[in-house]
């Protein structure tokens, strides 16, 4: 069934066998355990790098993979996760006559789609022939007339925030029971509008390497030399506008610069030569929503006069790179790895494409993820798992409401309007209630980029399908196989997906203390995100509006101002700096949500004579066990994408910043005045 043969594998030796192993399939998820003593580095002193004592011996033999720009211990969950999946999706996708009737619906859409993305072959040989019908229709371009009409089919069949603008669906600030539609700004290649404005050497190199793999890319379209390089100048002074017109990462960090709601004429008077009727009849929508929120108006003003000082010419050719940008993944070999020889090698470092088998997986987990989520789920996720997991939240929750009611700075009002936002928390665990229906997406056997179009389509017209229409609170934005969690301020709800929920992140084989530690610590992180420095700014239903007073407002932000400052002195690489505006509320929720983890852990634990295990006191595994999920290697280049775009801080910090600032530390680990992670009480920063 798969395609290294045991043969080959013979045939190699050392590394080569062990890369070739890595290869292959899984048909059950590897067993990591959430405190592994070995990934420690015991000559390391705790009280000096507590990171380095904890992650020392993973750091040293978990150097970063040839086809990845960071490596961590979820990183390489997510990898044996994909393995994992792998071994699904090829059984599907090369079923036996037994099993063939056996097959569902979604599972024979599964398997079709991984057999049609896995034959490369067969891509190989189309060459650019999926791209010729729309260059054919960018071609035909006669007006401007004609362009809302055109920016609409392509947005529905491609990866629409390439293009221009993107529009879809979601929770209007004022009334998060209500789904509206929502405008974002789009149209940059580069991951932030950083990239296009900072005037330092290495960015003013990496927009000249920039400018030399668009020119490169329109040769293969069949442009001259001279014609490409041309075109790539287009691109990068046109990307350079729009970028100016961009809010900064920082700035979308406040809702209230996001909140700009109007009815459709208020759109069309930001756009005015752009004919919105027209974009929505192409799309098949009669009517115009009745509001939107345009996140970025200024922006779209910004879109409007560019469109209008460009030649038809010029629009065509924006359109072409747009087209062929948003498609290369999925083309054939030569165009795959030209695309990757920029952003993934000279942006990120990294030297080697990803293999097609992992690709595939990332691609079916995008377009088809609650059907694959429901393989996963069937086979480890059981109900024991999420009744401890739900267990484990409510005593979080109970901690969060000790800590709000033991609050020295906040008013009696606040805390009242804090403990009724806190119980109205959905917490949803491992994966939907209610599968998604993928019955309107069609999929080939022998046709992937027309799949990957459909999958595109597919979502789109999902999205148009809620606006206007009452909330529905049961949806998931993860898919179940997936390493993370979230928490989104409008619905007030919390995500733990079924992927986050296995070893070595969570472990019933091992006891409480590192699995409070870890998954204790991801919980309480996203229930602080309820009350951070932006979720506080929604309330119990998830509507934007101001629930605190003024004077424990301030308190609130002198208090977070502590950590800001603690972490802008944090260096990422070279001389960059952390910027701690961008990653306040990643950092405020680690060090809350262990300050809750700990408060839980002993609480569920009281009275029961924990003893000393792998010469680990039951404190210090609960600190081993938190610090052991952040466990990293990174490549340079990544490091450097990540200071602009990541609003985390490296792992690093999010295990030692937040150490410095616990005394339960110190003092598990019986640390003195003068050692690095020591601060004096009166410099510890704690808000919760």
């Amino acid at each position: 069934m798969f395609s290294t043969s045991l043969a080959l594998l013979l045939a190699l030796g050392g590394t080569q066998l062990a890369a070739a192993q890595a290869q292959q399939p899984l048909a059950a998820l590897p067993y990591t355990p959430s405190l592994d003593p070995a990934a420690m580095d015991t000559q390391a002193q705790p009280c000096e790098d507590f990171y380095q004592y904890a992650c020392g011996g993973w750091i040293k033999r978990n150097p970063v993979p040839d086809d990845q720009a960071h490596w961590s211990v979820y990183a390489k969950m997510m990898d044996d996760n994909q393995r994992y999946l792998w071994g699904i999706l090829d059984k599907l996708a090369t079923p036996t006559a037994a099993d063939e009737p056996a097959r569902s619906a979604n599972q024979q859409k599964l398997g079709d789609y991984f057999a049609a993305c896995m034959d490369e072959a067969a891509i190989d040989r189309q060459g650019l022939a999926p791209l010729k019908p729309w260059l054919a229709r960018i071609d035909a371009l006669s007006s401007r007339q004609q362009l809302p009409a055109l920016l609409a089919q392509l947005q529905q069949a491609n990866n629409n925030a390439r293009f221009f603008f993107q529009i879809g669906a979601g929770q209007d600030f004022a009334d998060s029971s209500q789904v509206i539609a929502f405008a974002f700004a789009g149209g940059i290649s580069l991951p932030d509008r950083d990239y296009y404005l900072k005037n330092d050497a290495k960015s003013r190199e990496l927009r000249a390497q920039f400018a030399s793999h668009v020119a490169a890319m329109f040769e293969r379209l069949g442009d001259s030399p001279a014609q490409a390089r041309e075109a790539a100048r287009l691109v990068l002074a046109t990307e350079t506008k729009l970028a100016r017109a961009m809010l900064s990462r920082v700035d979308k960090r406040d809702p209230y610069k996001t909140a700009n709601k109007m009815d459709a004429r208020g759109l069309q008077d930001l756009t005015p030569g752009f004919d919105w009727a027209a974009y929505r009849q192409a799309l098949g929508v009669q009517e115009a929503p009745q509001a939107y929120n345009v996140t970025e108006p200024k922006f779209f003003k910004a879109l409007d006069a560019q469109w209008r000082a460009m030649s038809l010419a010029e629009l065509k050719t924006l359109l072409r790179w747009q087209l062929l940008s948003s498609q290369a993944p999925n083309l054939s070999t030569e165009l795959v790895q030209q695309d990757f020889a920029f952003f993934g090698h000279k942006l990120n470092g990294v030297p080697q494409l990803k293999p097609r088998w992992k690709r595939c997986v990332e691609l079916v987990d995008a377009q088809l993820g609650e059907a694959l989520g429901q393989e996963f789920v069937s086979r480890n996720f059981s109900p024991e798992l999420k009744a401890k997991t739900q267990q484990m939240t409510d005593q979080i929750e109970a901690a969060m409401a000790q800590h709000i009611q033991a609050l020295d700075w906040m008013s009696q009002g606040t805390k009242t309007r804090a403990l009724a936002k806190l119980h109205s928390i959905v917490n949803k665990v491992g994966y939907p209630e209610r599968w998604r229906d993928y019955s309107a997406l069609p999929v080939l056997r022998h046709d992937f980029n027309a799949n990957v179009e459909a999958g595109h389509r597919f979502e789109a017209q999902r999205q148009w399908a809620k606006i206007g229409k009452p909330l529905d609170r049961g949806e998931w934005a993860m898919t179940p196989t997936t390493v993370n969690a979230y928490y989104d301020a409008q619905m007030n709800d919390m995500n733990f997906p079924a992927g986050v929920l296995q070893p070595p992140l969570f472990d019933p084989k091992m006891d409480d203390a590192p699995n409070y530690g870890n998954t204790g610590g991801t919980i309480g992180h996203e229930l602080i995100h309820g009350f951070d420095d932006e979720g506080r700014q929604f309330d119990g239903q998830g509507n934007l509006k101001d629930w605190w007073t003024a004077k424990d407002a301030r308190s609130f932000n002198k208090r977070a101002a502590c950590v800001a400052k603690q972490y802008a002195g944090y260096t990422i690489v070279d001389d960059i700096k952390i910027n701690s505006k961008l990653t306040l509320g990643e950092d405020l929720a680690d060090l809350g949500g262990m300050l809750l983890a700990m408060s839980a852990w002993k609480a569920h634990t009281a009275n029961l004579g924990l003893q000393p295990q792998d010469g680990l006191t039951p404190e210090q595994r609960f600190f081993v066990g938190f610090a052991q999920w952040a466990c990293s290697n990174d490549r340079p280049e990544a490091l450097r994408v990540q200071a602009l775009t990541n609003p985390h801080s490296p792992g690093r910090y999010r295990v030692n910043g937040v150490v410095v600032n616990m005394s339960e530390f110190e003092q598990a680990f019986s640390c003195k005045p003068g050692q690095k992670m020591v601060k004096p009480e009166s410099q510890r920063c704690r808000i919760w």
